[in-house]
């Protein structure tokens, strides 16, 4: 297979190994530029608190009913107090706009992953959502150890890389730190019988970026870009850049890093970089998304509320 060669290479310079976690924790635990378009909210009026809740935050999305709603936020697992002003916002944000579930990007855990790690690097932070029975779906960073596949807040059902379907929407979480020929193997094969109108993967390595310490991971690249234009796959969201940028589209694809939910490395987005259609790198960061029918909605949102970026995606690419 032609990718079998490029994946054996990606897996020599990636694989770490993994210490063991204790188990108990596991089973107790409770387009082309032209198809952005920039679009204020107009909101859908459902009832007075809904509209005093969006009154309170600058929300740019539709909010339309039976759309496909959800967070997206990376490289969150600091436990420190911006880590938890960040959840804070999204919380606030929730209030406004109900999204459903949250998309991990990995580096879910910094340090140490003990219980009470888990504990304070996540479900203190994100109680609030955990009470409202918002999902948390997670994609393994190269910071995470293997066995929070097992972890029941992070509803990988014991998989480093897996399918969810929302609505029209597919999404699928992928391991970039240990891309091998099974999985390459797997996402070709859900791929190819994928019907859905949109199709979104999200992993931890940015095969686009734009930053200084990290950048884009031509090797990871290599393997992957061919799988996703085969089989028309729509968006890519990443992390492990430890900033928000909105990637030009490549191949009809577009990308986001957004791994600035714990953790910024501040002025690390280069300077006229090609890639750049909206960068932020002074402060931490999360997304939210709304897919209405053939249009995406984004908006990325600093700790502190301010609208960094937002847009819309007109889906325009054929089925394969």
């Amino acid at each position: 297979m032609e990718h079998e060669a490029k994946g054996a290479s990606y897996i020599m310079k990636r694989f770490i190994f993994s210490a063991v976690i204790v188990a108990g924790l596991f089973l107790s635990s409770s387009l082309s530029p032209s198809a952005y378009s920039q679009k204020t909210s107009n909101g859908n009026g459902n009832g007075a608190k809904a509209a005093r809740a969006h009154s309170a935050v600058k929300l740019t999305l539709p909010l339309k009913k039976d759309s496909v709603k959800f967070a997206v936020m990376g490289d969150t697992g600091t436990g420190s107090s911006k880590q938890k002003e960040v959840a804070d916002k999204m919380v606030q944000y929730y209030a406004a706009f109900p999204y459903e579930f949250v998309l991990m990007l990995g580096d879910n855990m910094y340090g140490g992953e003990s219980a009470k790690d888990f504990e304070t690097k996540f479900s203190e932070p994100y109680k609030q959502l955990l009470n409202k029975q918002v999902k948390f779906y997670a994609a393994l960073g190269n910071h995470d150890q293997n066995l929070q596949k097992n972890y029941v807040n992070f509803n990988m059902n014991g998989k480093e890389y897996y399918r969810i379907k929302e609505g029209n929407v597919a999404f699928y979480a992928l391991n970039s730190n240990y891309m091998d020929k099974k999985q390459i193997q797997w996402l070709e094969s859900e791929l190819a019988k994928d019907t859905s109108e949109w199709k979104v993967a999200f992993m931890h390595h940015p095969p686009y970026s734009s930053g200084g310490k990290h950048g884009s991971d031509d090797q990871l690249r290599e393997v992957i870009e061919p799988i996703f234009v085969k089989h028309g796959v729509n968006v890519v969201l990443t992390g492990h850049d430890h900033f928000y940028e909105r990637i030009k589209p490549q191949k009809g694809i577009y990308y986001f890093v957004s791994g600035a939910a714990g953790k910024l490395r501040s002025g690390d987005i280069k300077d006229g970089s090609p890639l750049t259609a909206k960068g932020y790198d002074r402060d931490l960061s999360f997304m939210l998304i709304e897919v209405d029918g053939k249009q995406m909605h984004f908006q990325a949102i600093s700790r502190t509320g301010e609208t960094i970026d937002s847009g819309v995606i007109v889906h325009q690419r054929a089925k394969p």
